[in-house]
């Protein structure tokens, strides 16, 4: 597209403005579809029932009287699975055991086979005319177990008797990595001035969408091809596996179509157990099946996250600059590796482990370890969060044990502007960042000086007031940095842009109409955006805040060639040169004539009353957005309860295409991170394993009356290298930010209260009873 026709300042539709989101209209006047919404004639339905036990070998599983159950169609069974040929799901595990051998899994069926490994999981399915049926006939299965001993974390997993998963991994180690040069950090250790040292834990947490998991398949009676409906956020990731776990099925005969999705997180990436059944039985059954999740089948099956339990270790001059990191981390992985499960803390996690820091020496070990519980696989942020949390949390203790200001401890560690392009010691580059500049910015926003007159006034009326920060960048792209699009120009007078990336209320269609906007100077009205369609665009779906980084900059790059070729079509229509052709507002004109053509006029003109442009857009390495973030919190000592009073945020996501989602963005995620910081904890009975919080009665999520007052600014002014748009992730980053922050603000209030040493030994969820009982105890140091 010539640069004549671009116009001087972005159409109000386009890029850089609040436009109100394109999706809106449907879902709030209930004209959505969601998964459970689609139903068909002669429907089944699906039913598990579920192990009561954590570990257990599994004997006969008696399905007959439920076979003769009335509405019963089927009864499936692990055995009856693996007999049809059945494979496990995939996972991936590249790296290795401390013996050098593969890392190690057991194999992780649609159905429990031969051994069931955590409580919830799926032992049998029934298949029947109504969902009351195929419940009610679970309980005439009858299954003998014979019950083995269970661990629910790491150190009991590895401990010396302990039963384990599999055969492949007789200390349950599923597979050990090591980053870093442990002898030149051990040197710098022993001529540190200062070594600080904390035991921290990132607790396991569950993802809990508004909407649980739901799918619906059909064989085709038209072309006999398998039909998924599901709510997910990687429909070709869905369709791969189950072509590779159900026999003689293959892509072509596999069709993935995605809905509207309440909410993902990463608990709705990748295949479930679930779907392989729902998914066979349809195939053998040949008629639709459908399958909803109940609550309490996600809090007990569901994918769970984070679980990281880590020693870490700071080496410090005797001016605060880190000379060293050294960590010794253990991943809880749950029962089975459940698709990139092991990859978010072997790798993720740490290639983010030194954040925005000049840190040229570390020495990380990350253990994956078996246990059972319910299997861990990625939620907002994947891995990243936990490395974050470590890396902000000694840096904390640093500056109380070194007598300096928080922030200014993080302002000598930063990389600075003129060392870019930045090379990590985990090997990754940062192409761009102003880290001192957004730290400031941070300050100001925040009124960091102001500080103490707040506390006092606090003070004033019994409360405790504490602030904390946290300065921080995150990996993005998911690791696949090229994505395509098709853009079609119709005679109806749509723009039709299909992506492979997926809507999952996000606005993500927002913002790649508006990107086209920017492109073809049409209404927004005129563009629609397609997703969720394997039959029409395959790719690895949104996750690792990768849609718009990736996605975008491919919708930018096809509309621009699309354009061009309307330009090369206008050019033969007006008998002219296509360098003389003028477009503005969706027609076609020359300087020197009257004449013109609209851009969906040429579209009429051709074969089908359309044109179609595919094409791709590749990214040169991950973007790396990044930034400041300040909390203030009160808490009263005679309950204990934290109140989150401020939030500020200056975060620097690259180019903004829509400001109103992206903050949506950033403020959404961070609630989930104060969830964690504060309330949030699935928790399982150390001796029986069994999960004690199964129910959102037991299982707290953060409310709106736990915080408020945020205050979010970006900074557009460094834009990312590596993408033609010039974007940076933005979905993850709150919750990156926020834990730390506010785990952070809590302690500081503590330590002003005289529990300094205590303070920083309380582990997250921070709870009320939790800070209660720290402020009853009368230690020496308290003020």
């Amino acid at each position: 597209m010539s640069k004549r026709d671009l116009p001087v300042v972005p159409p109000p539709q386009g890029s850089g403005h609040p436009v109100r989101r394109i999706e809106d209209h449907a879902l709030v006047t209930g004209q959505g579809r969601y998964t459970d919404d689609a139903s068909h004639p002669d429907q089944l339905h699906v039913a598990f029932l579920r192990s009561p036990y954590a570990h257990a070998l599994l004997g006969n599983v008696d399905v007959s009287a439920a076979r003769a159950s009335a509405g019963v169609v089927e009864v499936l069974t692990g055995a009856s699975l693996a007999a049809a040929g059945v494979k496990p799901i995939p996972s991936l595990v590249p790296f290795k055991r401390p013996d050098g051998s593969a890392g190690a899994s057991p194999p992780r069926r649609a159905l429990a086979h031969e051994r069931v490994r955590y409580v919830g999981e799926a032992v049998a399915a029934v298949i029947a005319t109504s969902h009351a049926a195929a419940v009610s006939a679970l309980d005439a299965i009858m299954v003998d177990y014979e019950e083995l001993a269970a661990v629910t974390d790491p150190a009991s997993a590895m401990r010396s008797g302990a039963v384990p998963l599999c055969d492949q991994a007789p200390d349950n180690v599923c597979a050990v990595v090591r980053y870093g040069q442990t002898d030149a950090v051990r040197e710098a250790f022993s001529k540190a001035a200062h070594v600080v040292s904390l035991d921290l834990v990132n607790q396991r947490i569950a993802a809990c969408p508004i909407e649980p998991r739901a799918q619906v398949a059909y064989v085709n009676p038209e072309d006999g091809r398998l039909m998924i409906f599901i709510g997910s956020q990687t429909p070709t990731g869905v369709r791969d596996g189950l072509v590779a776990t159900i026999p003689g099925l293959t892509a072509d005969q596999v069709r993935v179509t995605v809905g509207d999705i309440g909410g993902g997180f990463g608990v709705k990436a990748g295949l479930h157990p679930e779907s392989v059944v729902v998914a066979y039985a349809a195939w053998t059954l040949k008629r639709p099946v459908k399958w909803r999740s109940l609550r309490l089948d996600e809090f007990l099956a569901g994918p769970h996250g984070r679980d990281l339990h880590s020693h870490a270790e700071l080496a410090l001059d005797a001016q605060g600059k880190v000379l060293a990191l050294r960590s010794v981390s253990h991943a809880n992985l749950g029962a089975y590796v459940a698709g990139v499960g092991a990859m978010l803390h072997l790798l993720f996690g740490p290639w983010v482990s030194t954040s925005i820091y000049d840190i040229a020496l570390i020495d990380l070990e990350q253990v994956a370890v078996l246990t059972n519980t319910a299997p861990v696989g990625a939620y907002r942020g994947a891995g990243r969060p936990e490395a974050i949390f470590i890396i902000e949390r000694l840096l904390d203790a640093a500056a109380r044990r070194m007598a300096i200001d928080p922030a200014e401890i993080r302002r000598r560690n930063m990389i600075r502007p003129e060392q870019m392009p930045y090379t990590t010691a985990t090997g990754m580059v940062y192409d761009v960042g102003e880290f001192p500049r957004i730290l400031d910015a941070g300050l100001e926003l925040a009124d960091w000086s102001g500080f103490e007159a707040r506390r006092v006034a606090a003070a004033a009326h019994g409360r405790l007031r504490g602030r904390g920060i946290a300065t921080f960048l995150e990996w993005t792209g998911g690791g696949t940095l090229s994505e395509q699009a098709t853009v079609s120009i119709k005679a109806n007078g749509t723009i039709e842009i299909v992506s492979a990336t997926q809507a999952m209320g996000q606005g993500i269609a927002t913002s790649y109409a508006q990107l086209a906007v920017d492109v073809f100077d049409v209404p927004i009205e005129s563009v629609r955006i397609v997703q969720g369609d394997t039959d029409r665009a395959n790719g690895m779906g949104s996750v690792g805040s990768r849609s718009l980084f990736t996605g975008g900059a491919a919708v930018r790059a096809v509309s621009e060639l699309a354009l061009q070729r309307a330009r090369e079509l206008a050019a033969e229509a007006l008998e002219a040169a296509s360098d003389d052709v003028l477009y503005a507002a969706g027609r076609f004109s020359l300087a020197t004539k009257e004449s013109s053509i609209g851009l969906f006029e040429l579209a009429a003109r051709q074969p089908g009353g359309a044109f179609v442009v595919q094409g791709k857009a590749n990214a040169d390495g991950a973007s790396w957005p990044n930034a400041c973030h300040v909390c203030e919190v009160e808490i009263e000592p005679e309950t204990g309860a934290v109140e989150v009073v401020a939030y500020a945020s200056v975060n620097d996501i690259g180019r903004i295409v829509n400001p109103v989602i992206a903050r949506g963005q950033v403020e959404g995620g961070a609630a989930q991170g104060i969830g964690q910081a504060l309330c949030e904890q699935v928790v399982y009975d150390a001796g029986s394993a069994q999960l004690q919080t199964a129910s959102l009665m037991d299982y707290a999520l953060p409310r709106c009356d736990i915080f408020r007052d945020y205050k979010t600014v970006f900074d557009t002014s460094i834009p990312c290298k590596t993408n033609v748009l010039g974007a940076k992730g933005v979905g993850e980053l709150g919750t990156i930010g926020a834990t730390p922050a506010v785990v952070s603000a809590v302690n500081d209030a503590l330590n002003r209260a005289g529990f300094a040493g205590e303070a920083e030994r309380l582990q997250m969820p921070l709870t009320a009873p939790k800070v209660w009982a720290l402020l009853q105890r009368q230690g020496p140091d308290r003020a």
